[in-house]
């Protein structure tokens, strides 16, 4: 697979992650399709361990978002800023402080905006409070696991060329 096929998968990968902030774009979908076009058009078993692993780990997170409370982020007074806001800090996060710093990373996204957005830092906690119990976790499990799977790509993308 050449630097061109590498670039659009990781484009697809990209808008698979935007894709999970925004209702109704089926972000987990592209993440895999990413994943299963790449492992189709490099025959190395490389490419094939990160398809199976990416697989288990976007079906575990299917499972825990069936656990988790439904999404009713609109009514608990979630903007697409907030969204641009927790996106940004999970993957600054995650980037930072290596896979775990996605999940403080969602929240203080979260919280900065609402600070900004409010004022008061009581009112910040309460609001990230609110969005976490109105389907913030729901999302943060769907991001955290595209982002695992992107970073699996990416390792793997790397590792193969090195």
């Amino acid at each position: 697979m050449g630097a061109g096929e590498l670039l659009l998968v990781g484009l697809v990968l990209v808008l698979g992650l935007c894709g999970v902030l925004v209702p109704g774009v089926p972000g987990t979908g592209l993440v895999w399709a990413a994943v299963l076009w790449w492992a189709l058009y490099d025959p190395r078993p490389a490419a094939w361990t990160v398809l199976v692993g990416a697989t288990v780990v976007l079906l575990a997170a299917l499972v825990v978002r069936w656990l988790l409370p439904p999404r009713r982020l609109r009514a608990s007074g979630a903007t697409p800023r907030m969204r641009v806001y927790a996106g940004s800090g999970a993957v600054l996060g995650f980037v930072l402080l290596p896979v775990l710093g996605a999940i403080p990373g969602f929240m203080a996204g979260i919280y900065l905006h609402e600070r900004l957005r409010l004022g008061r830092s009581a009112e910040a906690r309460a609001a990230l409070r609110t969005t976490m119990n109105a389907g913030g976790s729901s999302v943060l499990a769907e991001l955290f696991a595209c982002l695992l799977v992107t970073a699996g790509w990416l390792t793997a993308v790397v590792w193969a060329a090195g």
